[in-house]
């Protein structure tokens, strides 16, 4: 594993709420289109400061998921409660007020092309506001600082690469230090030493910032890496843990199959599964 960049510990947040409610519970959440049922009384609990990834073939129903939990789709059916409120009913203007606490880091990236890479990172904060401050100025180039990429800040995404487009973009999804991160597919698409350095940042941000995170990936060694390997703030690297010891922040696996859960459970349980669909999988 390369060196992490490094960041000032006293400045990591800490769960704003309760340690007992969950970041994300799906209760029985049924969904189709037309014919199409996508999820088929999907429930699972991502417990506060843990983080769960999130698997299937496509078309399971992950992205699905990521758009419900932002309340950006409504299920035909079920409960949906994120941080703590229950969204399935809730108001327009509410959702706005919850999604403050979320971050989100598109697929792809998703940066705007015609801002540059601040006014990028920056976008909620001046949405908030209405001013690019000293202060919104200051937490660019911390969230900059922290992905590596502080000389970029008045560079365009065009003229980044598209390792460096993700990195811009786990930036602005942190800079307003949200209580739950939401990341979809964040390697498709890239090298695999790209890929590597990608998933250094996420767990990073897990192990320091410790944000419930709900990650969505193609790849079975991302999470893998994720689950076996932790950051060391004081030789300031990703180190990997001796066998059968597991990080400090809770990692999950959930496999998605014809709209249902087939697993949820941790590496462990994984590897002992006896479903040869799940064995099959993750070979």
């Amino acid at each position: 594993m390369s060196a992490a960049p490094t960041v000032p510990m006293e400045d990591a947040v800490q769960t704003k709420r309760p340690p007992h409610v969950p970041a994300i519970v799906f209760d029985d959440v049924h969904l189709a289109f037309e014919d199409n049922q996508v999820l088929r009384g999907v429930s699972f609990t991502l417990p506060s400061g843990e983080t769960k990834a999130l698997f299937g073939v496509a078309g399971a129903g992950k992205s699905t998921i990521l758009k419900l939990t932002l309340g950006l789709m409504r299920p035909d059916s079920g409960r949906i409660l994120v941080l703590g409120n229950e969204i399935t009913e809730m108001r327009e203007e509410d959702l706005f007020a919850m999604r403050a606490h979320l971050g989100m880091v598109f697929q792809e990236g998703a940066l705007f092309d015609s801002l540059t890479v601040a006014e990028n990172v920056a976008f909620r904060l001046i949405e908030e506001q209405g001013v690019y401050d000293e202060v919104t100025d200051r937490k660019v180039r911390e969230a900059l600082r922290f992905v590596e990429l502080e000389q970029t800040l008045s560079m365009f995404p065009s003229e980044l690469s598209g390792g460096m487009r993700r990195r811009v973009a786990i930036a602005r999804a942190m800079i307003t230090e949200p209580e739950l991160l939401l990341y979809d597919s964040p390697t498709g698409g890239l090298d695999p030493v790209t890929s590597n350095t990608i998933i250094e940042l996420i767990m990073k941000q897990r192990d320091v910032y410790r944000s419930s995170s709900l990650l969505v990936t193609h790849r079975l060694q991302d999470a893998f890496t994720m689950a076996t390997h932790q950051f060391d703030p004081k030789t300031n690297q990703l180190k990997a843990l001796p066998r059968g010891q597991f990080c400090d922040v809770p990692m999950s696996f959930l496999i998605l199959r014809d709209g249902k859960v087939i697993f949820d459970g941790d590496i462990r349980q994984l590897a002992h599964t006896k479903d040869e669909y799940i064995r099959e999988y993750i070979s």
